[in-house]
């Protein structure tokens, strides 16, 4: 039987002789065509360049990818830093700021109420500090931080800023509460300094949203009233001692009457912004005084 012919029934069987001749063969061929043509080296070359060089493009971009990267990692580490470093500093800046601005602040309060302790002078006046206030955008009543055992009492004039505030309405022995001339219900005798006419002055916290507050039974036969007039409180006043400012003419309207006249005052106070205030150390005498 042959060794490469199979018979029915039989297994293919390929012994390791004709192998290995076969291989040899081969092997022969493959060294004259080396030897003869340049058939295996380009053959080689190109399956080098179509295998390798795909790969070696790849890693070579992987690594320019990872270094590149490493770099802009480090330069954002960087940055990172120093962002921190400025935010401090920005940190630092703006709480210096902002205790400059308190202290010009508070050096302008002071300072206007030192000028007006001056124009003031006839009175004994004692400084106190707002510590709390009602809900709300104004100043209408606040507590200060001086009362009884300071020598406070009820209905005392309170002035800051360029005038008249209100009075005070209640006390304790270290505090006392403050009741603004621009609450609705707060009414003051008062009168034009030019020519001492006299009117009611009127609280409104809605018109004060407008920075006036109202006035009315203005008294002025001859027109001789003009916008700008200072407005100060009258002798015939019952609660608030006479010639303290409240503030300035803003408009006038003659009364359907036509015999007064009505309009509207700008507080010489800014009743958003009251940190300190002086209280007149003085009531108004009364009738039975």
């Amino acid at each position: 039987m042959s060794p490469v012919v199979q018979q029915k029934g039989e297994k293919f069987t390929f012994t390791s002789k004709y192998l290995l001749f076969i291989l040899t063969i081969l092997c022969t061929v493959l060294m004259i065509l080396c030897y003869t043509t340049s058939f295996m080296g380009s053959a080689l070359n190109y399956a080098v360049g179509f295998i390798v060089t795909p790969f070696e493009k790849g890693i070579s971009e992987t690594g320019y990818y990872l270094a590149n990267r490493t770099e802009q990692i480090a330069t954002i580490r960087d940055l990172l830093a120093k962002n921190e470093e400025l935010q401090a500093q920005v940190d630092v800046l703006t709480t210096e700021n902002i205790l400059l601005q308190q202290d010009k602040y508070e050096l302008i309060s002071l300072r206007e109420l030192y000028n007006l302790d001056n124009e003031y002078s006839s009175y004994e006046m004692t400084g106190a500090r707002v510590i709390a206030r009602d809900a709300g955008n104004w100043y209408a009543t606040f507590v200060i931080d001086k009362g009884a055992s300071d020598g406070i009492e009820i209905d005392m004039n309170v002035m800051a800023g360029g005038g008249l505030v209100g009075r005070v309405t209640a006390t304790g022995a270290h505090w006392a509460r403050v009741k603004s001339i621009i609450e609705d219900d707060s009414n003051v005798s008062a009168e034009i300094l030019s020519n001492s006419d006299t009117l009611i002055v009127s609280g409104s916290l809605e018109m004060y949203s407008d920075g006036v507050i109202p006035f009315s039974q203005l008294v002025d036969t001859d027109d001789e009233v003009q916008m700008g007039d200072k407005v100060v409180t009258s002798n015939i006043s019952d609660k608030y001692l006479p010639g303290i400012l409240i503030g300035y003419i803003d408009s006038i309207n003659p009364d359907t009457n036509n015999i007064t006249k009505s309009g509207t005052i700008t507080p010489a106070v800014d009743f958003e912004h009251i940190s300190d205030v002086l209280v007149i150390m003085k009531l108004k005498p009364g009738i039975d005084d």
